[in-house]
């Protein structure tokens, strides 16, 4: 799957955190992403996979080499920040970015390179953003579609790798995200 279709999906998922909450994770939406995670890493093959009552996602790839290598373990978070983030997400992609002011949907918004200069180095490339009305919620949506898609290559190439641990986390945006994190998993 490529990792643009996997990102849109990911953010689709409405996960915002609830600072004021009590629970593990403070959001019972944020299951939502968890489960649809665990199944996904079931249908990719990793093993091991487990969505706990917190929250979290845990998954393990064992070793298929005979070479002695150290385990490597890669974790993101699933949650977003709860500003911004009242109705459905919206992304707009833009491809083949021409370096110049960016609208945002309808929301009247723009961002303009003269305010953000890293935008002139994005020019060519695809952008993903929101219509501006909410947040798209890459932090950290990209990071666990980074993680998933290098898993699909691994394991569709047959890459020869040492044991990969993977771990999916709720609340980090209200700093509750390793509250319950089993690091020997």
């Amino acid at each position: 799957m490529l990792i643009e279709k996997r990102f849109l999906k990911y953010v689709s998922f409405d996960t915002q955190s609830d600072e004021s909450s009590t629970t593990s994770p403070s959001t019972e939406k944020q299951f939502d992403l968890a489960d649809f995670l665990s199944e996904e890493m079931q249908i990719l093959g990793v093993d091991e996979v487990e969505r706990t009552d917190q929250g979290i996602v845990y998954g393990k790839i064992y070793s298929n080499t005979d070479e002695p290598v150290k385990a490597i373990g890669f974790i993101a978070h699933m949650d977003t920040v709860s500003d911004f983030c009242n109705h459905e997400i919206h992304p707009i992609i833009t491809e083949n970015y021409d370096g110049g002011e960016l609208t945002l949907g309808t929301s009247g918004l723009i961002l303009n390179p003269k305010e953000f200069p890293h935008l002139a180095e994005l020019k060519g490339r695809t952008l993903i953003t929101s219509d501006g009305t909410t947040i798209l919620g890459a932090d950290d949506k990209a990071g666990i579609a980074e993680i998933l898609t290098m898993i699909e290559r691994i394991q569709t190439e047959k890459l020869p790798h040492g044991t990969i641990c993977v771990a999916f986390t709720p609340d980090e945006e209200i700093g509750g995200g390793t509250d319950y994190f089993d690091v020997k998993k």
